[in-house]
């Protein structure tokens, strides 16, 4: 399980975005899971500047996740 990032918006009922680490950038199409192993969704998009990237994760059943959450990949 590694760190995606963190939630910084909600958009809409399933549009998810987090605040990545440069270093630790998600896997296109991976599945994003919460911190109790829940799965969220999928990482759709990567987007940004380089040295802070943000990914878009299209959510499942729609966000149920509070903006400062931790968002894991499995």
């Amino acid at each position: 399980m590694r760190l995606i990032g963190r939630s910084v918006s909600i958009c809409g009922n399933r549009l998810l975005i987090l605040r990545c680490d440069a270093a630790q950038l998600p896997r296109l199409y991976g599945e994003a899971v919460d911190r109790r192993l829940k799965p969220i969704g999928k990482v759709v998009d990567i987007f940004g500047n380089i040295s802070s990237p943000y990914a878009t994760v299209l959510c499942y059943n729609g966000c149920s996740v509070q903006v400062g959450e931790k968002i894991f990949a499995r």
